[in-house]
Parts: C-alpha cells; structure tokens; sequence
C-alpha cells in the first residue's frame, strides 16, 4: 500500500508541477461549481427539449447521483481514511504548487468533485447519446474540473479515479432510476 501512496505523491508532484501564473487563475475558477452554470443551463434545456416533461425525472436522476455521489465521498469516505489532501500534508510543504492559498478541506480522499461531475457526466451521457453523437465531450468537461483539483493541489491523482469511479456508478444508478420512473409513468398512463 506504501508503494502506491508514493507512487500518487510522485504523480502529484509531476502533474501539479505543470502550472504557470497565467494558469493559476482559469484553474482557480474553473474548479467552481458555479463558474459552470451556462454548461448546466444548457444541458437542462437540452434534456427537457429531447424528453418533454419527463425530463424533470432525469432532473431527479441528476440529484440521485449528486446525493449519493457527495455522501459516499464526503460524508462516509473522507473521515473513515482520513487521508490529508496534499494541500495539507507536512511532506510535500513546499512542493505542492498551492493558488491564492486555496487548501480545501483537512482530507482529500476520495474526490467529491470527480464523484460529483464524472456521475453526472456519465447520466447526461446516457440520456443525451441517443440525440446527439458529440455529447460524449461531457466527460471532457469532467475530466478538466477533476483535473483542476490536482493543479490547485488539493487531491492526489488516486483522490480522482475513486472519486470518477464512485461518481460513474452513482450516475448509472441515478439514470436507471430516471428511466425506470419514466417506464413506471408510461404503464400507469396507458392502462
């Protein structure tokens, strides 16, 4: 096990280290859930143009996903491993690229925004794929706000890959969940 957290400061190290003044800002903001609002506002449209009414369910398939997503990183996972966020840890002061002294939390793992955006990537991908063959660059979307947290400092590369994977599946069952409610509509409505 050891091996593996050195091997993730190392990756940290090598990734965080790719920074630039220029940078420091566009990453800063870029991690913001709100800085992304236009991207969310028009998903939204987008999911309600293709699914009418029902797309408020896939509305509730978001929140599914985000609640499960957050409970399971933040409330369960980060006190139960209590693993200091780079930002925080006594062996890398110094070495970790740190901006407008941003540190996050005590404990980093795992990531609640890689749950957070790549579970809701994965649910928008399955609702939307079926419309649109280029919804696939939402995980592009994801992949950056994840990549953000590693620039900023406050999440080991092993933080976002538990945090993605969690989060996907947290999407997958927030999309079944939309889908089987519009099912379950769509029998009761033609009965």
């Amino acid at each position: 096990m050891n091996s593996i957290l050195d091997l993730d400061k190392k990756i940290l190290l090598w990734l965080n280290g790719f920074h630039h003044p220029a940078l420091d800002t566009v990453m800063y903001y870029c991690t913001q859930t709100l800085f992304w609002l236009p991207l969310y506002l028009f998903l939204i449209f987008l999911i309600f143009k293709n699914y009418k009414k029902d797309g408020l369910y896939f509305m509730v398939g978001v929140a599914i996903t985000i609640l499960l997503a957050d409970q399971i990183t933040s409330s369960f996972m980060k006190p139960f491993f209590a693993r200091l966020r780079p930002s925080h840890e006594p062996s890398l002061e110094g070495m970790v690229h740190i901006v407008r002294n941003y540190r996050g939390g005590l404990y980093g793992f795992a990531s609640g925004h890689a749950a957070n955006t790549f579970g809701v990537a994965l649910l928008i991908w399955l609702a939307l794929k079926p419309f649109y063959r280029w919804i696939g660059l939402i995980f592009l979307w994801a992949a950056l706000m994840t990549y953000t947290r590693i620039y900023l400092g406050v999440h080991y590369p092993g933080d976002i890959l538990v945090g993605g994977t969690i989060g996907s599946a947290c999407g997958w069952v927030g999309f079944k969940i939309a889908r089987w409610i519009i099912d379950k509509q769509r029998k009761t409505t033609s009965v």
